[in-house]
């Protein structure tokens, strides 16, 4: 009806709240929430500096009360904060109707967890807000400005991330310790900032070595042996064979620092020598595929790493069972081990019929290896010269491969010299390009080592060397010495249908014996010999299902 006044229509959505209660509506109960940050060399704000801000802020305010307190030491990249997550259930509870904190980056520095921070909170009817920040969530202006600062969180948690880690590439190319975690047998100078040795610790590191390189303990047969002598490791904890791992492979113990693409030789002072290392390296290459072989790798099994399943190319790990009167051990397919014969029907090899077997068949090999060597050297020969024009052929096309490549980075710079082509899009293909030489030149470095190779027999008395030492090992020789003889002299067991079949390294220059005992008395044993990439079968030994 004309002229009868209409009623708006209501709004519908979500109220417009306000961070000032009617003073009618009793107290705003307020919670706040503190966080000291890891970084706080560039974010001053101590928990008890914040906890006196927002107090006097909360005073400040008509009808508000604080109720609760939640405070966190951690750093605001994750919402996995105990804190945190106690405020979160604290809301859910109905016991605040307001979160306070310093500042937003206190809450935490990233976008998308404050922005689902923030919807949980909603969710709870709590209000979010900043004792330096005027925003009101409950206001569109206000939900943009707390994006915008959300954002400045963000951004400003990245300089900080982006400044650490070239901090911590600097130090290290200065050969200083970049930071984290400091090995274990070191101490971290507060001055210099270099590594030193831990007098306490380097004599049980050296340990770890000697154990693993002599004695040819596993990882974890070594992580056993530490924790029956009762010696923690760095933490107070019992050693696991994954740290001992770690340890093997980590550089700083012969005096080098690596960290990202930064390696600096020699910055400290070592604890183990490189020879010792190397032959760690080499140990653990031998032992089989990776970590997971590494770690199940016992001296009580000569051929960790060396068996490979026919059925699904895992490899054999030492395993057992125990019977009324005695231990069984077995090498059993890694598959088989973990998921019964269901994941792999490879049958289990009696594990000391095949130790034996396999170190008495490589003392017979090289009790009459001469006839037999001479055979496989010449046809090695052969096969380097069949291979030869090969080989050439391949080496010229990556000359000119390197030359071409060469060319178009001059193109790149003389193109970004004259105007034509700007930084972004010359800059990335000439890092292409220089990456592509970088291979070629090492395939041709590899191809040239390969061509002034030739095969060559092993060193004069290298072969008596070898009997003599098999003759001791398999007739006295310790657990140790027998598993170190057959890592260095054997390189491969096949499992075949006819049986299993080891199959010989041929000696050459370079290589070491395994480490002579101190009862041998001479040293003979220390003369050199090397692993070639060529080895030689022998007649199967039948495995038993």
């Amino acid at each position: 009806m004309a002229g009868t006044p209409t009623t708006p229509p209501k709004r519908r959505g979500r109220p417009t709240r306000t961070l000032k209660p009617d003073p009618d509506q009793g107290h705003r109960r307020v919670a706040i929430y503190v966080r000291r940050s890891t970084d706080d060399e560039h974010q001053p704000f101590s928990l008890d500096a914040q906890r006196t801000a927002l107090t006097k802020y909360v005073t400040a305010q008509p009808n508000w009360v604080i109720v609760a307190e939640f405070e966190d030491d951690a750093s605001g990249a994750t919402t996995n904060r105990p804190g945190l997550q106690k405020a979160l259930r604290a809301a859910e509870a109905g016991r605040f109707d307001l979160l306070l904190v310093y500042r937003t980056d206190r809450f935490t520095r990233r976008l998308f967890d404050l922005l689902d921070l923030v919807a949980r909170l909603d969710n709870t009817d709590v209000a979010f807000a900043s004792s330096t920040e005027q925003f009101d969530t409950g206001t569109p202006i206000g939900r943009l400005f707390l994006h915008l600062l959300g954002m400045f969180a963000e951004f400003e948690r990245s300089v900080i991330i982006d400044r650490v880690k070239h901090g911590m590439t600097t130090k290290a190319s200065k050969g200083k310790w970049a930071g984290g975690t400091r090995p274990y047998g070191y101490h971290v100078n507060p001055d210099t900032h270099k590594l030193v040795p831990n007098p306490t610790e380097a004599p049980i590191l050296r340990e770890i070595f000697r154990l693993y390189t002599h004695d040819r303990l596993g990882t974890r047969a070594i992580a056993d042996e530490l924790n029956r002598r009762g010696i923690p490791n760095r933490t107070g904890s019992p050693w696991a064979g994954y740290t001992i791992n770690r340890i093997l492979d980590n550089p700083a113990y012969v005096g080098d620092i690596a960290y990202r693409d930064v390696y600096v030789p020699d910055a400290h002072e070592p604890l183990i020598d490189r020879d010792t290392f190397a032959r760690a390296q080499h140990i653990a290459t031998a032992r089989g595929d990776g970590q997971t072989q590494r770690a199940m790798s016992d001296s009580d099994y000569y051929l960790t790493g060396l068996l490979t399943c026919p059925h699904c190319g895992h490899k054999y790990i030492g395993t057992s069972a125990n019977g009324r009167t005695r231990r069984y051990r077995y090498y059993t397919c890694f598959s088989r081990t973990r998921y019964g014969k269901a994941g792999c029907p490879a049958p289990r090899i009696p594990a000391d019929e095949i130790d034996e077997a396999v170190l008495q068949a490589l003392h017979d090999f090289y009790a009459t290896a001469d006839h037999v060597l001479a055979a496989i050297i010449e046809r090695a020969r052969t096969q380097h010269r069949d291979a030869h024009v090969d080989r050439h052929a391949e080496l010229d096309t990556i000359t000119t491969q390197i030359k071409t490549t060469e060319t178009s980075i001059g193109r790149y710079h003389a193109a970004f010299e004259n105007g034509t082509m700007d930084d972004a899009t010359a800059g990335p293909r000439i890092k292409e390009l220089r990456a592509r030489i970088e291979q070629l030149r090492a395939r041709h470095t590899e191809i040239t080592d390969h061509l002034d190779t030739q095969p060559a027999p092993p060193p004069p008395g290298t072969i008596e060397r070898l009997r003599t030492y098999l003759r001791r090992v398999t007739t006295v020789g310790t657990h140790g010495e027998r598993k170190a003889a057959i890592e260095t002299l054997i390189a491969d067991v096949k499992i075949t249908d006819q049986g299993v079949i080891p199959v010989f390294r041929i000696p050459t220059q370079d290589t070491p014996l395994p480490p002579p005992t101190s009862d041998e008395g001479n040293n003979e044993a220390e003369t050199p010999v090397r692993t070639m990439v060529r080895s030689v079968g022998r007649r199967g030994l039948e495995p038993r299902t």
